[in-house]
């Protein structure tokens, strides 16, 4: 294990630096803006895709449009205009509350009011017929007074803004604050607010006594996913537009923080309580706008409508009321994760559902300690299984761990509303799993080379890739293990080779090599051993184990015949002779390594097993067939069809051993081999007419080609009528010649 871990500490030292950096970005320091824009970027495709779309009919719209700017005349309007408005909404509509997102922070001069004012007290100041006009004028002509008067006892909310520019300065009047310096005096440096604010006329804050900010919050790529929820402006904190309606809708409910001990002596913000409802937000106390959907998710009345009377009153009875525009030229359309030119006073509406449904996204203290408990999890664990795991596993399982993170992930927002990051944990993952394909591609293909190296010559590289993937387990240190070994020789080379001039023979000699050659190697990767003359020797389960390398061994050796006979034909074409090829095959313990001499080594097996192997080879001319193996083979291999050959006891070997001859697939004949067989114990049975008679049915069955066999035991029978075997014999072959 020691070991193991010392081979990657490459893997370990970077895998685990990464780590580092996953976690220093979570704690914020620092900070790496990749990642941030990442989880912004996951943050609204999860919010685009929970959007249930639909209008939401409890919040409506007055839009300062083009059709009212083209019946009004350009804005600011007249502020009776705008009284009348007001008390349309509230005497015929009978609307809930209304909110203003825009401010007034001018007077209204467009009556002339204050022209006359100063005639009155300048050029005619001595005319009582003026004086007294215009004290009975002053009523009609005074807007802003009426204006004030409509804004008075009602529900309503003005709007105003704060500013942080340089060059600002404050102007107008403030509403009351909804909380004062000591309520958030733990967390007073988190609070974001202005240096300086736009009110309304005095005048007007007063009649209305309520007022909210309008400012949402702009991230770093311009869009708006935020609004303060309170903001300070000097010492004190003031509500959102969408806070103060929401509020007054549900009739002043009471407003306060809830500030959490994360620390010995440090607090963090968590969320605002306003009657019962839970308004989740961050340090900072802005809370996330999730948005209905696409600009029009709430009702839009054109406010000239509105004023002439012409809108239903069933479509603003008990509807909570923003007065905002979607004209162009007032300039009030904002960047949002659910479009590019999105009316601002909609962002406030969203905000408004919210409350009241209790639906704005979570941003619990804990959010940390589980992305930091995520982390600390999924590091040390992909670092561990990516170093022992192949390529394809780890893909699978860096995958599944991908998805999985998704779904949980979207499954917590849809839920649960927590907005948690995971752009984190996804580099994490990511990093990673690229690490270690890298490392695995540009350090362990040194080791391929390696085992390339050693094993290239031997073995074909789909087997070289096998190895790769664990090389400790493969040495060229002499090992005693099972194998199949393999020879083929090519009857009467001598006689074509005598008959060829050098050069021909050596192409000759390659072309059937290489057609032998690529049998065993690449159809059926076995590992050649030698070439000796026109013989080759080859075994399989070395150096890549293999559990069939029996079967294997004996289907290369019928895919040798068939390639044989597939090459004759090209062989006659250059008016080279043909060539039929014997092979042998046997299983059994063998000695395999890299053996030889300070001079030259070799990828060899030694063994009895690999002599016998050679002695099978040599006994297919004498049987007349084309493959035989020996009886560990056909054991080891049992599920392809063999005929026996014969019972055998080779030269310089004590036991006896049953030869095969493995039969072609797709030219096996039931009625034949039985029969054969049947022979085979009449004639170690010694019943010699009943053999011989079979024996020769089977030869006119059988078409001339293998006449060969049956002709050998008819011979040997005839043999033993002449000749009768021992008292003792028991049916085995003696050869007393290699």
């Amino acid at each position: 294990m020691k070991t193991s871990l010392r081979k990657h500490w490459p893997q370990i030292l970077l895998g685990t630096a990464l780590l580092l950096l996953a976690l220093l970005h979570v704690a914020g320091s620092p900070s790496l803006p990749t990642l941030s824009k990442i989880d912004v970027y996951l943050y609204d495709v999860r919010l685009r895709l929970g959007i249930q779309g639909g209008v939401d009919q409890r919040i409506a719209i007055v839009d300062i449009d083009e059709k009212s700017l083209a019946t009004l005349g350009r804005w600011p309007w007249r502020r009776d205009h705008l009284a009348k408005l007001v008390d349309q909404l509230f005497d015929h509509y009978h609307i809930k509350a209304l909110g203003f997102d825009v401010v007034f922070a001018e007077a209204d001069e467009s009556s002339g009011l204050p022209v006359l004012r100063r005639l009155a007290k300048q050029e005619l100041s001595n005319n009582p017929a003026f004086q007294s006009e215009l004290a009975r004028l002053t009523p009609e002509l005074d807007t802003d007074a009426r204006f004030a008067k409509a804004l008075s006892h009602r529900p309503i909310i003005n709007g105003f803004y704060f500013s942080n520019e340089a060059n600002a300065v404050s102007s107008g009047a403030l509403p009351p604050p909804i909380l004062d310096a000591s309520d958030l005096a733990p967390v007073a440096k988190y609070i974001v607010g202005g240096k300086t604010y736009g009110g309304n006329l005095p005048s007007l804050q007063q009649a209305a006594g309520h007022g909210g900010h309008f400012v949402p919050i702009v991230d770093s790529d311009g869009v708006a996913r935020s609004v303060s929820l309170v903001a300070r402006i000097g010492e004190n904190y003031y509500p959102s537009l969408g806070l103060a309606l929401a509020r007054i809708a549900l009739g002043q409910e009471a407003f306060s923080p809830v500030i959490e001990e994360i620390a010995d002596g440090s607090f963090a913000l968590e969320a605002f309580r306003l009657g019962k409802r839970h308004l989740p937000v961050n340090k900072n106390g802005w809370a996330l706008v999730p948005f209905k959907g696409p600009q029009g998710s709430f009702p839009y009345l054109s406010a000239a409508d509105v004023i002439s009377g012409e809108v239903s009153q069933a479509d603003l009875k008990d509807r909570i009321v923003l007065l905002g525009t979607t004209a162009p030229g007032l300039k009030d359309l904002r960047v949002t994760p659910v479009g590019e030119a999105y009316a601002g006073v909609e962002i406030h509406a969203n905000l408004i559902a919210a409350i009241l449904d209790e639906t704005l996204p979570q941003h619990p203290g804990y959010l940390l300690g589980a992305e930091f408990l995520l982390l600390l999890i999924l590091g040390p664990l992909l670092v561990w299984l990516l170093i022992r795991l192949s390529p394809l596993i780890a893909s699978s399982i860096c995958l599944l761990l991908v998805l999985l993170l998704f779904v949980t992930n979207f499954a917590l927002w849809h839920y649960a509303k927590i907005a948690m990051p995971m752009a984190a944990a996804l580099m994490l993952i990511i990093g990673l799993y690229t690490l270690n394909m890298a490392y695995g591609y540009f350090f362990e293909s040194r080791r391929k080379r390696q085992l390339t190296q050693l094993f290239g010559q031997y073995v074909v590289p789909e087997l070289v890739e096998r190895m790769s993937e664990d090389p400790e387990k493969y040495t060229m240190v002499g090992q005693n293990r099972p194998l199949t070994v393999l020879f083929t020789d090519v009857r009467s080379f001598t006689k074509i080779s005598e008959g060829m001039p050098a050069d021909e023979l050596s192409r000759f000699m390659n072309e059937f090599l290489t057609e032998i050659s690529t049998v065993i190697r690449h159809q059926h990767l076995g590992t050649i051993d030698k070439y000796i003359g026109d013989c080759v020797m080859a075994f399989w389960g070395a150096p890549v184990f293999d559990p069939d390398h029996a079967q294997n061994a004996v289907l290369a050796a019928l895919e040798i015949q068939e390639a044989i006979d597939r090459l004759n034909p090209k062989l006659a074409a250059r008016n080279w002779p043909e060539i039929s090829v014997g092979v042998g095959v046997n299983t059994g313990n063998v000695t395999v390594g890299d053996m030889g001499s300070q001079f030259r080594m070799n990828y060899t097996v030694m063994g009895d097993a690999v002599n016998l192997a050679s002695r099978v080879e040599s006994l297919t001319k004498y049987y007349g067939v084309s493959i035989i193996v020996s009886e560990n083979t056909r054991a080891a291999a049992p599920n392809l069809v063999y005929r026996e050959i014969d019972r055998v006891r080779v030269m310089g070997k004590t036991e006896a051993v049953t030869l095969y001859e493995p039969q072609p697939l797709e030219s096996q004949n039931e009625t034949t081999l039985v029969l054969f067989h049947e022979s085979l114990k009449l004639y170690r049975n010694q019943q010699w007419d009943l053999a011989e008679m079979q024996l020769l049915n089977l030869q006119k069955m059988a078409p001339e080609s293998q006449h060969h066999l049956y002709s050998l035991y008819l011979e040997r029978i005839e043999n033993f009528r002449r000749n009768p075997p021992a008292s003792d014999w028991d049916g085995i072959h003696q050869f007393d010649s290699k």
